[in-house]
Order: structure tokens, then sequence, then C-alpha cells
């Protein structure tokens, strides 16, 4: 029977922390690390990035520092300023209740900020091995206090260079101390260290060995923390799923997603730890039956299901190691079917991905989010399907009668399309997607200067907006060459972007709606410069000398 953090000795305030956090499970690097550290010995633990080890030593750490003191009592030491940043945040959330102080530190960040930290006295710092370093030679940090060291991802921070920082500052730390080294590989010069500054260590190691499923596809959308919902959404509406499956972190996540997706109109269901078994029986019984089309759930929750017509499966927050991706993913392309896999990841959680790949011997495919232009032609596509495929089937024969009779007296095109909107929801119903009329042939859109076609965008400089931000968006979004993107005229709350004209129709068809700086901006075609009667209807606009490009 896996173990609980319950049965890890956690002391009462930690484990409010554990419970508040939503976590359910400690993950294979917790279970068995965190006895040990509990208990002093110091630790060599070969684990990747992902697999769970910042609780592993986070926990711990914060359960042992004495709150009544005010000085750093634990250290730890990460190969770049994001770690250091995301470790620090995760310790303060692992803390907060014992109300344990702490502080990162990092080159790149203003020193006044950190010495006002050290001032106050903190119990843990986190920090980057050459801004730790020059805080001790500068006398503003003292090590004499601290009682545990960790050292994060310990082989990278030696492959940059970190070797002799990292050995002068464990030789300010007293004598009587814990270390705990956590590094993804042990080659020869991590053993080395670990002999001589680690005393008996107790070595873990996590294996990762996994095989993903051949008739899944595997992709991951990178995307902003606080646009996840946004993206789940529209690739909801483009892909339409009977039966999709959403992978959450924590409980609370999958309360809130699932409050969040049924406002918006999905139906869903919502299973984790909390969940009584009638009431988890009666929650899976209404997704099997097709009576909620997505199952939101904790990894661990999601155990032991048998649901084998999954065709999505979404992993809201990347998983905590290659076992779990695996584990989450197989719920998908089962029995011979095909399945999709989509993962979303934030830019911070791009090196956790590289290691999901490599130990899965996969990459996933990067895809885009949908814009409601894709979204709109894929509603489209579907009805022109559907009605097709019921005219040659002949199973609307028997009104046929009845549209002869109509016929005499109304247009049949008129009849057709009052039977699409009747059938779409009539007046209550959403029509501007299914009926979207098709964007304009090339040879129809206005000329812009030599030829090109000029789009407008009510977006400018007074939002933040770059020229850059629009050649970007346009050549992601609507898969054009930067080369086919002429003159791009920026004003204060508009943007006027001539582009060749095939690529004209790409971005209309494809790019109909971009986000910048968080607002969705429409993409439409430009008013004419001049109109014969009356005042001009489009914005203002000055014309800009284009430079004269040299013959030959």
């Amino acid at each position: 029977m896996a173990p609980t953090f319950a049965d890890l000795n956690l002391d009462p305030d930690v484990q409010r922390a554990v419970d508040a956090m939503g976590f359910e499970e400690p993950t294979p690097i917790q279970a068995q690390t965190i006895p040990l550290l509990l208990e002093g010995h110091d630790v060599l633990a070969q684990a990747q990035t992902g697999t769970g080890k910042t609780a592993a030593f986070a926990l711990p750490l914060v359960q042992r520092v004495d709150t009544a003191r005010r000085e750093v009592q634990a250290l730890v030491l990460a190969p770049t300023r994001e770690l250091a940043v995301q470790v620090a945040q995760a310790v303060h959330d692992l803390g907060r209740t014992r109300k344990v102080a702490v502080l990162p530190v990092y080159g790149g960040q203003a020193y006044d900020r950190q010495l006002r930290g050290l001032r106050a006295g903190v119990h843990v710092v986190v920090g980057t091995p050459g801004r730790v370093m020059d805080h001790i030679r500068r006398g503003t940090l003292d090590l004499s206090t601290v009682r545990t060291v960790v050292l994060d991802e310990a082989d990278e921070m030696l492959d940059m260079g970190f070797v002799e920082d990292i050995e002068f500052i464990l030789n300010q730390v007293p004598e009587e101390r814990q270390i705990a080294l956590f590094s993804a590989t042990v080659p020869r010069r991590i053993a080395v260290l670990s002999r001589h500054y680690l005393r008996n260590p107790q070595r873990v190691t996590v294996a990762q060995d996994a095989v993903t499923a051949p008739q899944t596809r595997q992709m991951y959308v990178e995307v902003q923390q606080r646009d996840k919902v946004e993206a789940l959404t529209r690739i909801l509406d483009l892909e339409s799923p009977s039966s999709a499956i959403v992978f959450c972190r924590t409980k609370r996540e999958v309360d809130e997603l699932s409050a969040t997706l049924d406002a918006r109109g999905y139906t869903s269901v919502a299973i984790h730890g909390d969940v009584s078994q009638s009431q988890r029986e009666r929650l899976l019984l209404a997704f099997r039956e097709g009576r909620s089309e997505l199952l939101i759930a904790t990894e661990v929750a999601a155990r032991g299901l048998d649901i084998p017509d999954v065709t999505h499966v979404f992993n809201y927050d990347i998983p905590d190691d290659a076992e779990a991706y695996v584990h989450r993913i197989g719920r998908t392309g089962r029995m011979g079917r095909k399945g999709d896999a989509v993962t979303f990841v934030t830019p911070r959680e791009m090196r956790q991905l590289r290691w999901i790949e490599r130990a899965i011997r996969k990459n996933l495919r990067q895809v885009r989010i949908p814009t409601p232009g894709d979204i709109a032609a894929r509603r489209r596509e579907a009805l022109l399907t559907s009605l097709v495929a019921t005219v040659e089937s002949g199973e609307a024969r028997l009104y046929a009668p009845l549209v002869a009779e109509l016929a005499t007296e109304h247009d049949p095109q008129e009849l057709a399309a009052a039977a699409i909107y009747l059938a779409n929801g009539g007046a209550g119903g959403r029509h501007e997607d299914i009926a979207a009329v098709p964007h304009p042939d090339p040879q129809d859109l206005p000329d812009g200067e030599g030829g090109m076609t000029r789009l407008y965008m009510k977006t400018g400089r007074q939002h933040g907006v770059r020229p850059k931000d629009v050649v970007d968006a346009f050549t992601a979004e609507a898969g054009i060459p930067p080369q086919s993107i002429g003159a791009i005229d920026m004003f204060g709350d508009f943007t006027l972007v001539e582009v060749e004209r095939k690529a004209a129709t790409l971005v209309l068809e494809r790019a109909s709606t971009l986000v910048f700086e968080g607002r969705e901006v429409d993409v439409t075609l430009a008013r004419p410069r001049d109109t014969p009667k009356g005042p001009r209807p489009g914005p203002p606009h000055t014309p800009r000398k284009r430079p004269r490009r040299p013959k030959g």
C-alpha cells in the first residue's frame, strides 16, 4: 500500500500546509527522502526535475526550522535564478503555517532588496551560488547558524562551472550540519563532492522507465498560467470531445476548474480524495453514460478507472514525472483506438517537459492555441459535413413534400437557411460562428501600396504593442512568412499592416482574432484611405514613405 503524507511523521502545522496545497499522496522521491531528512541523515538523491523533489527537501526543512530564532538556519543552492525563485516560493507556501521566513537571493536583482531581507532576519535563504558567495564576502550573509544545506540540481550547477563557488560556500557552514544533494545524474565529480562533504549519506534513486501509448497523439501548448482556462476552452470548442479527462495537480484546482467550466456551459464532474465513494461512483456513472463530457480529476483519484472511450486527455498541470505522465495519457488511445493527449506547459516548466520527453524517449509536438477563427471554421465544416451526409443518406426525404409545398411561395435557399437557423437554436442560438461568411478571394481584397493588402487592428502603441509583436502574431497564428509583411503603421490606439494579398487571406482565415497584452483584437480589412463622398470612414492614416529598393 502506498504511503500517505500522514505516514511521514510531519508535524500538524506542516501537515496543514500540505492539505492546504491539495497534495494527496507523496511521490516516490518524497516518500523515501522525507523520513531520512527528518531523522537527520545526509542524503544523496538521484531524481530528475518534475519528480516532486522540491517538496521532498522543503517539507523536512520547514519542519526543522526553529521559528523563534530569527537567523539563517537553512540554505538552498540552485543553478539559476528562475529555479531559485520557484524553490523559494515552494518553501514559503509549505512553511506558511509555521511562519517560516524565506528570502531568494540571485544575480540580476538589486542588492538593496536582498540586504533589507537579510537585515530583517530570515530562516531560509534560497540562492544561486554566485550571489550567495558575494553576500558572504560582503559580510551580509552569515552562515554560522545554518543547520541544513540543500544542493538542488547539483549536476547542472557543476556543468555551469559553480564547483568552486559551492566548495567555498560549504566551507563556511558549521561542521555539524545536514546536507542533501539532489542530482538528475551522479557523474564522478558529483560522487567526489558527495564523499568530501556528506557524512555517511543515504542514497535514494528514483527510476523513470516509461513507454507511452503508440496510438495517442502527444502534444503540448505553451501557455501562461493565467491563460490556461481560455486555452482549454478554445481547444474544447475546436475538438468537441465526447469524453475527455482533465488532470490537475491539486484538489482545490480540480474544484475551481470544474466550477469555471460549468459556468461557461460545459458539463463536468470533479473527483479527488475528498469525494466520498458513493459520490465518486455517481459522478463516474454520469461520465461513462455521456451525461457529463468532462472528468476533472487529480492523478491519485483517477487511478483504477476503467473508461475505455476517452478520446482526449488534458494535462492542465504538467505531471510531476514521466511515470505520472504515462499513467495519465494511458487513459486514451486504448484497445487500438486513437486518442489525443495535450499538456499545458508554462514557460517556466519547459525544462521539466524536456526531462519528461527524454524519459519517455519521445518529443511532444507543439501546437498553438486555436483562435476564434479556427473554431468558427471547424463548426462550419462540421455543419456542412453533417448536412451532406444527411442528404446522401436519404433520411430527410420524409420532409420533401413539406419543402415542395413551401417552395411554391418561398425561395428554396431561404427555406434551407431558415431550417438550419431553427436547428441551431433559433432566436436564442449562437449563429455567428456557424454562418461565418467565407473570407474574400485575394483578387477581391483592396490594394495598399505596391499591390499589398492593408489590414486594420484596434490596438496600438498606447496598449504596449510593438511592430515585432504584430509580426510574431501574424507569422505564428496565420503561418505566413515574415517577408510577406510590409509596412506597419502603428498609432496610439490602432495599427495598419500591409500584407501580400495571398498572405492577407490566410491572416483573415486563421488569425481573425489575436491576443496582444491580454486583449483580444479583431483583424479586419482596412477601409479605403479616401472615399469619393463624405468623410473618410476609416481611421486617420498618414502614409509613410517606403524606401526605394535598389535594382538587381
